[in-house]
């Protein structure tokens, strides 16, 4: 691959889907998941770690991993039960980030410790929060009233 400038990354080997946002759809006071599957078109082994900037407001299985070549992964990002504001933005963000792996790997710790940068590729992703739309609600709405008039 050439590269643009000295310190210019690689693109993305991987094939995210969806390739630019994670949605989540509410109510959000159970948690939600949203599935993210990253699929290898190369034909090498490619390592994936999944990183957040609110490690704490979600769970990520897997969140690291290899795909074989021409194999796909189903990431389950699982959003924790929170008070939503609709007028507060989500800033949270992931980011997929891959090395193709060596031959003989072992541990995988030491894959990303030994990762230099410039083989190092990323994709970012943002969150988007949104709630059921009011249609939605007028339909689940005369579903109780008819379950409270029976």
């Amino acid at each position: 691959m050439a590269a643009a400038g000295a310190l210019a990354k690689h693109e993305q080997i991987l094939v995210l889907d969806p390739p630019t946002d994670l949605k989540f759809k509410g109510p959000f006071t159970d948690v939600v998941t949203t599935n993210l599957k990253l699929r290898n078109p190369s034909d090498r082994k490619v390592c994936f770690k999944v990183k957040t900037t609110a490690p704490r407001r979600y769970c990520v299985r897997p969140n690291s991993g290899i795909i074989d070549p021409g194999s796909s992964v189903i990431v389950s990002v699982m959003l924790q039960p929170f008070d939503y504001d609709p007028n507060e933005k989500s800033k949270h963000k992931f980011m997929v980030q891959t090395t193709y792996a060596p031959p003989n790997i072992s541990d995988m710790e030491a894959v990303w410790k030994e990762a230099k940068p410039d083989e190092l590729m990323d994709s970012k992703l943002r969150c988007v929060f949104e709630m059921p739309n009011e249609n939605d609600k007028l339909v689940s709405k005369k579903r109780e009233m008819t379950l409270h008039c029976i």
